[in-house]
């Protein structure tokens, strides 16, 4: 276990306390941040999904539908229970429920989840398909759903445009999103299954379940950039992280246990009703415990809501994820080692 946190948990956390320290030095801005980002999300993470999918085989793809069915069931699960208990419990409109579901109710699997994952089982058609999973969860089903509830029918709310309220910085850096956006609330299904995150993954394994095998000659023009996502990711964590203020109470205490206990507690338990393969299990479980997406907090920042709470909850989130990630990674071995 110590092994694991100094070879693979503490390297993550260097990589983004560098950024963190670029940000603070001014070395980057929070528009170098958005730029890294959007090379994440658009262009590395989807060539690596690609590539780690297009290696699996038919047998591998319908045994994950074990591994589809308890990362929907559980992740839109938590989602919603994040909804309403911010409505029920904190007395927050149905606007700022939506931006905490986005928040504690979605993992950054987009930005950390190779990071972690390679590290701990190999970079492997599994991890991939792992990772590639949950992504498609993440941006396919929470995020629309998220902001269908924040701005139903593109009518309720409306985008705070620059000079109007909040972070200045923070807003002039987020509103390069504004056509994204716009096009995203307008169908945010059909949209976010237009993103490169959530199609490369679906191609690839069409691609698999057909029979068609890409030769091993083209998988260095995917992975060199493939291999620019998690390091470029992790540093752009603590960049954006950077700009972000800290503050601590109640909510956030609760925000952070659903992201980083009652997700991953789901996840292994709904996993070990159904049988799921063991590698797998401790590969989801350690995905549901990683920090809030960053997605909400940009949603967050484009509206002006709830971007106190949304803030401080992602900045606790990831200090304690820190403590999180061993903790699930020995708990998960020692039931899977028991089942």
């Amino acid at each position: 276990m110590w092994n694991i946190i100094l070879k693979d948990i503490v390297p993550i956390f260097v990589i983004m306390l560098l950024g963190f320290y670029a940000g603070k030095k001014n070395a980057f801005s929070q528009e170098n941040a958005r730029s890294f980002n959007k090379l994440v999300l658009n262009y590395a993470l989807p060539a690596a999904l690609f590539v780690s999918i297009v290696k699996a085989d038919r047998h591998m793809l319908f045994v994950d539908l074990k591994l589809t069915f308890v990362s929907l069931f559980v992740i839109v699960a938590v989602f919603l229970w994040s909804f309403f208990s911010c409505r029920k419990f904190f007395n927050h409109t149905k606007g700022e429920a939506a931006i905490c579901a986005l928040i504690a109710g979605s993992p950054t699997i987009g930005f950390l989840g190779f990071a972690v994952l390679d590290p701990i089982y190999g970079a492997t058609p599994d991890t991939g398909l792992v990772v590639a999973i949950v992504s498609i969860v993440v941006n396919a089903v929470t995020i629309p759903i998220g902001l269908s509830l924040l701005n139903p029918g593109g009518n309720n709310m409306s985008p705070v445009t620059v000079g109007n309220a909040g972070d200045q910085g923070i807003k002039k850096d987020f509103d390069i999103f504004e056509q994204d956006m716009q096009k995203l609330e307008k169908n945010p299904v059909m949209n976010a299954l237009s993103q490169p995150v959530a199609w490369a993954p679906i191609l690839a394994v069409i691609i698999v379940l057909i029979g068609i095998r890409v030769p091993a000659v083209f998988d260095p023009s995917f992975e060199l950039i493939a291999k620019a996502n998690s390091g470029v990711a992790v540093f752009a964590a603590g960049l954006t992280l950077s700009g972000l203020k800290f503050e601590f109470d109640k909510e956030i205490i609760y925000n952070t246990f659903v992201k980083l206990i009652l997700m991953p507690g789901l996840l292994l338990i709904v996993g070990l009703l159904i049988g799921l393969d063991p590698i797998h299990l401790q590969m989801l479980v350690l995905c549901g415990a990683l920090p809030p997406a960053f997605s909400g907090i940009i949603i967050s920042s484009r509206y002006q809501v709830y971007v106190r709470t949304g803030t401080s909850s992602l900045a606790v989130s990831v200090l304690l994820f820190v403590l999180a990630a061993p903790f699930w990674i020995w708990i998960t071995n020692i039931i899977s080692a028991v089942h």
